[in-house]
């Protein structure tokens, strides 16, 4: 299982410089890449904001192919207690915590997530 996080599709989806790093990830089948809802509504917030409504509802609707964890409240409280121990924003913990729950990699470009535990980091080019 993959959870590659919101740099992560954005780099994909607008053909950034760091694409073909999350490429072979965001190949895998639909059923093995794990998109908690935090990361569906900044990569789609970000693409309906730089690239209009109808590239964002398209690749919105990729996103929900894969596995969509919800926000509940066990990975809301877990995402509180990593948030605290490792001094991360609210999205980077409740992503974090989702991974955990998932039982899946997280692929980030993220520094704040560099070096934790099941974080695979791609530097920014």
């Amino acid at each position: 299982m993959r959870l590659v996080d919101s740099c992560g599709w954005i780099e994909f989806f607008t053909n950034g410089p760091s694409a073909d790093e999350y490429a072979s990830d965001l190949s895998a089948p639909p059923e093995r890449i794990v998109v908690p809802t935090v990361v569906l509504h900044e990569v789609y917030k970000f693409l309906l904001r730089t690239a209009g409504e109808e590239t964002a509802l398209r690749c919105a609707g990729r996103m929900t192919s894969c596995r969509i964890v919800d926000l509940d409240s066990v990975i809301a409280l877990e995402g509180a207690d990593l948030a605290v121990r490792h001094k991360l924003a609210m999205a980077d913990a409740i992503v974090l915590a989702t991974a955990s729950r998932e039982g899946a990699e997280l692929v980030t470009s993220d520094a704040d997530l560099k070096g934790l535990p099941s974080v695979r980091f791609v530097p920014k080019k």
